[in-house]
């Protein structure tokens, strides 16, 4: 019986590349592509796959969003999650959300064909790169949850009273949170944040890769 795909990626270059992957794997079709999050649900409901390929961030859904319905109408679909992003908080969330399989687009070929096939027969596939983020995370800069929240809203340009506002915390706290982010980070501006904020994937979502 053949095994049906389906790839979902805004970028078209993506999504051609991950096709020719597939396509090298034995009795497998890819039936359908999406580029928004919304398409992919409405897919994957159409279809009922045995793979989904899954960008973590596209427009109308966020990634997170799709995966759980994705699953909900669709339980049997195995999911492997293709992102650009190297954030380990957010590579460590998505394991925890309990996917198929996590790769970073920087992944090899040759692994990624490796993983789809593994994920194809029932079992898990965390990339060696995606391994190796996580495990570095150990010895990263140990940044509070409440931290991350007050660093994105900083990344979206948001000033101290309205992230104090936001967050319901006063803009002295918001202060003591933004110092002890330059200081955990080893950085002395808020240009050095945005660019933490840019490689941890804490940017408006929809702008991510």
């Amino acid at each position: 019986m053949t095994r049906s795909a389906i790839i979902a990626d805004d970028h078209e270059i993506v999504r051609a590349a991950l096709r020719g992957i597939l396509n090298e794997i034995h009795d497998l079709d890819v039936v359908a592509e999406a580029d928004n999050g919304i398409e992919t649900i409405a897919l994957v409901k159409a279809h009922r796959p045995s793979l989904l390929l899954l960008d973590a961030a596209m427009p109308l859904a966020r990634g997170v969003e799709v995966f759980a319905d994705a699953k909900r109408w669709s339980p049997e679909t195995r999911v492997a999650v293709v992102t650009g992003f190297t954030s380990t908080a957010m590579l460590a969330d998505w394991m925890a959300a309990g996917v198929d399989g996590l790769f970073l687009k920087s992944c090899p070929p040759e692994e990624m064909k490796r993983g789809f096939e593994t994920i194809l027969a029932g079992g898990q596939f965390v990339a060696q790169a995606v391994s190796e983020k996580l495990a570095e995370a150990a010895t990263g800069a140990d940044i509070t949850a409440r931290e991350r929240e007050v660093l994105s809203l900083i990344a979206s340009g948001e000033q101290n009273a309205r992230i104090a506002e936001r967050l319901s915390i006063s803009p002295k706290t918001v202060e003591k949170h933004r110092a002890s982010l330059m200081a955990k980070l080893g950085v002395n501006s808020v240009a050095g944040l945005l660019v933490h904020a840019l490689r941890e994937g804490l940017l408006d979502e929809y702008r991510q890769l």
